[in-house]
């Protein structure tokens, strides 16, 4: 069978949804099927732009094609008769993040309009398509109360197991927590640094991985020389090595993880699971709550600096404890049964 899988792209930007896109290809091969990936630029600044991307999206016309898999707004609007949504996250902006006041869409009557004209589209390509599924609980419910549909929760496998042993093998013989993933705003790097300041001076943090913008590393940058932490706290800001970005956590103490309102378990929060770490996360960060349990899997903190200091401060307390949790997360993770093999046979259904 011939599989497209559909998504879209932002030029040097690289995350969750590419190397899903990407894992996704390598195992529809490994299963037999021909695969390839269409990456459709989409830029969201100016939000007045907006419907002309969809629009040029919703005129593709494909052939050669038998399966298409579309992952996120605006490439789900690609129109193909044998079309399965693996729902990522549509145009937050124009749901839950407007309505907690994060959204780009402009203020009045034309924000108003050009939500209702993604709700409609969105509303209009999902009635098309022949399956729908979504990559997490909350990505579920958020498409159940925003649009009324209702969706087969499809969990990401991770990718590359067997590189996340867990075992610790440098010097540093676990002294850290590793906080990984893109660095922004939303990810809230940010909010550790804020931590470290009030957490135990055992307390050892590595940031890792790459700024969205260069604000967004400078601002981390001049937090850590503002606040003395530059003996407390690593950054790697780059778009790590695959190896090295398990070596970081598999030589880490514990996991940090503070998105807001994730869509996904997330492969940081996933991938730590597997290396049997324990994580650390806020109440208010979504999907990643899915393997994060408060005292059983790690800590769940509200999202402010002294509850986070005391998260911090708990992964040294006793190491024991912190040891338990992780196993905890690896148990709770691999109890949910998800492969690739699996993940593939159900979205070619």
């Amino acid at each position: 069978m011939k599989v497209l899988i559909v998504n879209n792209m932002a030029p040097f930007v690289w995350g969750g949804a590419e190397e899903l896109a990407a894992n996704l290809q390598k195992n529809l091969i490994i299963a037999g099927h021909d695969s390839e990936i269409l990456r459709i630029p989409f830029q969201w600044e100016p939000a007045t732009r907006i419907p002309s991307q969809m629009m040029m999206v919703r005129a593709f016309e494909l052939w050669n094609v038998d399966h298409v898999i579309a992952l996120k707004f605006p490439a789900f609007y690609i129109r193909h008769p044998n079309k399965t949504l693996w729902l990522i996250h549509q145009y937050r902006q124009a749901y839950d993040l407007f309505d907690a006041g994060h959204t780009n869409l402009p203020p009045g009557q034309t924000g108003e309009d050009l939500r209702a004209l993604i709700r409609n589209a969105d509303n209009e390509t999902l009635t098309e398509s022949k399956r729908l599924f979504c990559i997490s609980e909350v990505t579920r419910q958020r498409l159940k109360k925003y649009n009324g549909f209702d969706a087969q929760v499809l969990i990401p496998p991770i990718n590359d197991p067997a590189l996340f042993t867990g075992n610790v093998t440098d010097r540093s013989n676990g002294d850290y927590i590793f906080a990984a993933g893109r660095v922004n705003g939303m990810k809230r790097q940010h909010l550790l640094l804020e931590a470290m300041r009030q957490a135990s001076s055992k307390v050892k943090l590595l940031i890792a991985g790459p700024p969205d913008s260069e604000a967004d590393g400078d601002r981390l940058r001049e937090m850590i020389a503002r606040m003395g932490l530059s003996d407390r706290v690593k950054l790697d800001l780059r778009f790590l090595p695959r190896q090295t970005y398990a070596d970081y956590l598999n030589n880490a103490a514990a996991v940090a993880y503070l998105p807001f309102d994730e869509d996904s378990l997330s492969y940081v929060a996933t991938e730590a699971a597997t290396a049997g770490k324990a994580l650390i996360t806020t109440n208010d960060s979504g999907g990643v709550l899915g393997v994060a349990k408060h005292r059983e899997t790690g800590w769940v903190a509200e999202p402010a600096a002294s509850s986070l200091a005391d998260a911090l401060s708990a992964v040294y307390a006793d190491m024991a404890v912190t040891r338990k949790y992780g196993a905890a997360a690896r148990e709770l993770w691999n109890s949910f049964g998800i492969n690739w093999p699996n993940t593939v046979e159900t979205l070619l259904r």
